[in-house]
């Protein structure tokens, strides 16, 4: 495959892939290759620079500047320790709720008017029916996250 810069008369450019250089040129005689931007059949190729591959597979070391220094880590240790005390806080809160999944903001309103019996529940709700729940005086907080099921 190829891939070639192209331009149209308007002065586009985008590029196209093409199995050979004679199948490029058989598919814009035939009024195949048109413009991505404007769809002109008035498009050639671009001057473009080869792309060249290295032969010599010579590693390359690090600048100087950069040989002594200490590794960053990803994760600072505050931060760490911030998620070790959410996942614990998250997993206090739902120990001894019950998951009422989608159902959340209906199963919260019978709890709030006497419908079903008190207990800790949690689920999805969207945003406007959390906004709604709150409105009617029912409280309602979210779940901190969850870090096990990021990355």
């Amino acid at each position: 495959m190829i891939k070639y810069q192209l331009h149209c008369d308007d002065g586009h450019d985008f590029e196209g892939w093409f199995p050979s250089s004679e199948a490029f040129e058989k598919q814009k005689k035939r009024g195949f290759v048109a413009c991505a931007i404007c769809g002109s059949n008035k498009v050639d190729r671009a001057i473009m620079a080869p792309s060249v591959a290295r032969t010599d597979n010579r590693t390359q070391a690090l600048p100087t500047e950069f040989v002594n220094e200490v590794p960053t880590p990803l994760i600072s240790d505050e931060e760490r320790e911030l998620r070790r005390r959410l996942s614990e806080l998250r997993a206090e809160m739902i120990n001894d709720a019950e998951d009422v999944g989608e159902d959340f903001a209906e199963e919260a309103r019978k709890i709030h008017f006497g419908q079903r019996d008190a207990k800790q529940i949690y689920g999805r709700t969207t945003l406007a029916d959390a906004r709604d729940l709150l409105d009617e005086g029912i409280g309602v907080l979210p779940l901190p996250p969850s870090f096990d099921d990021a990355n």
